[in-house]
């Protein structure tokens, strides 16, 4: 529709790059005219030139190594040229490692950049999935309804332990698990510079979780001068935030100190889900001609009550009848019945009121970077995590025994069951080194050779606190004791070069080797320390073709693999532990800007992003109901199942007055041959059903977003997000009795800025009002089901909070 609307007209637009102290020229330098996927080097007089531009809008960003990169607008009307002069830069504002494991406009694969503008205007102190929830294919969900404590994110339907996320190049996956806990990174986007996010198998990166996407997140940079800032926010479910900002600017050129303390706070949509949050960030650095040293610390403590047992389907979709039907049939009474009777959906199954969840994980980085010429460039960093932190549970009638405890003699009764109050302890230590050697020596050829060693000591046990009947127990004791070692090391190299000044080839070859020590169990079903070892090569290659400036093709190839988890390990004996698991990956698109013509005075251009994925599994562990040779319901490989779909993202700009930003993706997500298992309690034994091409769980076919953003007058935004979900099932069996139904979502922003000449230099108030049309959904869930004389299946899911508000106040100094 927006094509036949572009300008005929074709001008050039050239120029020259000079050194605004001497005036000499910067050959050499980079010319990107942004949002087009077009570059050139700036030739031996630094001159360069962009020859058959539609008329229209463009900004060109300018680089060289040594100087502050520069920016400038150009409305290009008729053959223009311009003269660009750059600053000698006083210190080293980007962060290459982190760069090292980005992608770029030549890389050839799919990704979304997420600004530091952009999570500013989403940020009103929910947790950072919230924040990426406009990027394509993204889904989002909260165990407590409103986006505050355990929070959970998909991408094309994979879930946080096959999205690799690292902040500044280091991996924050867990390496047992591979799951993230945002909970323990509370309010960290307000000190986030930039997010990029890759979906499928993407770039080489470190860490565990690489299968299917990433998010690649940097912290704030340095700014130059001093700074004061401080934001409130209030809202439904006595949801607050307060955090402080601030900083030192430069320091004689070559220091600076940045800081941010805060706490975030509220009782959840959910009952008794209630959420206590703090956390601090600090980075101090030295930032000389040709090296930076940079420390960066940061820490999250929460405490949470727990709502991980989800609401029974009666009361999420059903009726009084149904209700009491799943009552019955559950031989719930006394207060239980009581409670869910009386709280509606937002129903939460624990009533001790010390069930909490209570973690603290801080994070320690050395960054180091260093030019060695120009176009050579080092990056390295130590770091260190310590996590630890214990969840408690009251447990009613519990057998003894499951504790290694004798049964309790009273008069002549025996007592092998207790009441008791457990928690299940996490203690554990990650640290390691990263690496990144870049060679940029012109705008055609960028290499590097990257990778990182860690190390994982993790400490799981448990202790009873309280007994009824405490038999031979004392006072911390440990029920259990299972320790973790793991070691993760890898080395990739990466090459993008241009064959042309239109066709650029992409190369990244990883080396990834992982062992994995830890307590399991053997043939006999002893517990015994067993030991695991993968060696993985990752190759990736791709093509990116600019078509005209403004417009480019690309296409990649890439392979992933992937270690099982945790519980796929210690829940296994050798014999029947899971293979690893193969991802191979093509991605293929077009990136498109246009600028157009004039309406109403305003400049209106159009971005188009299209792209079409392919992801094929090998060996993809899901959970069928089986019972393995240990006893436990563990995850089984499947032979074969794939994904793909296309992405359709886009936005239409008119100037700065209103922005109409889209994106679709529509996907097919398949096992090809899938086995059921469910318990029959009358025979002991399972039954087995068969199935073929059925649709992998919590996999939408449908996944939209839609937002239109208005500037009202100077200084006011507003803007319109609606988000739709086709259904999802729960489970790998296409059973529409066991899904999370349809849901479409509104939620409507407003941000209101006020500049002022004095100690006080900005005045900014937001209103957040989502679900803004009430929507009762769930958009999380789980189901199993039995044979006890027929098959029961019971849903639970996580219903999510209807329409709520968070207003804001930020003062800046």
């Amino acid at each position: 529709m927006l094509l036949p609307l572009q300008l005929l007209a074709q001008y050039q637009l050239s120029g020259r790059v000079t050194s605004a102290a001497q005036g000499e020229a910067l050959a050499g330098a980079n010319v990107v005219l942004e949002n087009t996927g077009t570059g050139v080097p700036a030739g031996a007089n630094g001159t360069f030139s962009f020859p058959n531009l539609p008329a229209g809008n463009y900004t060109l960003r300018v680089s060289y190594l040594g100087f502050e990169q520069k920016r400038v607008a150009v409305a290009l009307e008729q053959d223009t040229e311009i003269t660009v002069a750059l600053q000698p830069q006083a210190l080293r504002a980007s962060e290459v490692v982190v760069q090292a494991t980005r992608a770029d406009e030549r890389t050839g694969t799919t990704f979304t950049n997420v600004t530091q503008e952009e999570i500013a205007a989403r940020n009103f102190g929910q947790d950072l999935p919230y924040l990426l929830e406009q990027v394509p294919s993204v889904v989002v969900n909260s165990d407590a309804g409103a986006g505050v404590g355990y929070t959970g994110i998909r991408i094309r339907g994979s879930d946080i332990t096959r999205i690799n996320v690292t902040v500044n190049g280091i991996p924050i996956n867990d390496a047992e698990s591979h799951g993230v806990f945002f909970v323990n990174m509370p309010d960290f986007a307000s000190s986030v510079q930039d997010i990029q996010v890759q979906r499928g198998v993407g770039t080489s990166t470190n860490g565990a979780g690489a299968f299917g996407a990433s998010l690649n997140i940097q912290t704030q940079q340095v700014r130059r001068e001093a700074y004061a800032e401080t934001d409130h926010t209030y809202g439904s479910f006595d949801t607050w935030r307060n955090n402080v900002r601030f900083g030192t600017g430069l320091i004689n050129g070559k220091f600076a100190f940045d800081g941010r303390l805060s706490r975030i706070k509220s009782d959840g949509y959910v009952d008794r889900a209630s959420s206590d949050l703090k956390s601090f960030y600090f980075s101090g650095g030295y930032y000389g001609d040709k090296t930076s040293v940079k420390f960066i610390t940061f820490s999250g403590k929460e405490q949470t009550y727990q709502a991980w047992y989800g609401t029974p389907e009666a009361l999420v979709y059903g009726n009084a009848a149904d209700l009491q039907a799943y009552i019955n049939r559950n031989y719930i009474g006394g207060a239980d019945s009581a409670n869910l009777v009386n709280s509606g959906r937002r129903y939460n199954y624990y009533t001790y009121d010390n069930e909490t969840d209570n973690y603290q994980q801080d994070h320690y980085q050395l960054h180091l970077s260093h030019d060695f010429m120009p176009g050579l460039s080092f990056s390295g960093a130590l770091h260190y995590t310590y996590g630890r932190g214990y969840y408690e549970q009251f447990r009613a009638d519990d057998d003894l025994a499951d504790y290694g405890l004798a049964d309790v003699m009273i008069g002549g009764d025996t007592v092998s069951t207790t009441d008791l109050i457990r928690r299940r302890w996490l203690d554990n230590d990650f640290y390691g080194v990263t690496y990144a050697l870049q060679y940029n020596p012109d705008n055609r050829l960028n290499a590097t050779l990257g990778g990182a060693w860690n190390r994982y000591d993790g400490r799981h046990f448990g202790e009873i606190i309280w007994a009824r009947f405490a038999s031979t127990s004392n006072i911390r004791d440990h029920y259990y004791d299972n320790d973790g070692q793991k070691t993760d090391f890898n080395i990739f190299a990466k090459v993008n070069y241009g064959l042309t000044e239109k066709l650029f080839v992409f190369g990244d070859l990883q080396l990834r080797k992982v062992n994995y020590a830890f307590l399991g169990f053997d043939h006999n079903l002893s517990n015994i320390t067993q030991e695991a070892d993968y060696t993985f090569w990752n190759p990736k290659a791709g093509v990116t073709y600019n078509l005209q400036p403004g417009h480019q093709l690309y296409a990649s190839y890439a392979i992933g693999n992937r270690e099982p988890v945790r519980d796929d390990f210690t829940e296994s004996s050798p014999s029947s532990r899971p293979k690893h698991e193969t991802l191979r990956n093509v991605e293929a698109g077009y990136r498109g800007h246009m600028a157009l013509t004039e309406l109403a005075g305003q400049s209106l251009s159009a971005d188009v992003e299209l792209n079409y994925f392919y992801m094929n599994y090998k060996n993809q562990l899901v959970l069928t109901g089986q019972i393995n040779d240990v006893g436990a319901y563990t995850r089984t490989n499947i032979d074969d199942s794939y994904r793909q779909g296309v992405e359709l993202a886009g936005a239409l700009r008119l100037g700065e007055a209103a922005t109409l930003s889209s994106n679709l993706a529509f996907s097919q997500n398949k096992i090809s041959d899938f086995r059921e298992y469910i318990d029959d309690y009358g025979t002991g034994d399972q039954a087995q059903n068969n199935y073929s091409e059925t649709t992998i769980a919590f996999s939408p076919s449908w996944v939209t977003t839609n937002q239109l953003e208005v500037q009202v007058l100077k200084g006011l935004q507003a803007a319109f997000i609606y988000k739709t979900v086709s259904k999802q099932y729960l489970d790998n069996t296409e059973n529409d009795s066991r899904i999370i139904p349809a849901y479409q979502v509104g939620d409507l922003r407003f941000r209101y800025k006020l500049s002022f000449k004095s100690l006080l230099k900005e005045l900014e108030l937001g209103l957040l009002v989502n679900n803004v049309f009430n929507e009762k959904y769930a958009a999380n869930g789980y189901t199993f089901s039995y044979i006890y004389g027929e098959q029961i299946t019971e849903n639970f899911y996580y219903p999510q909070a209807t329409r709520n508000y968070l207003l804001s106040v930020g003062l800046k100094f």
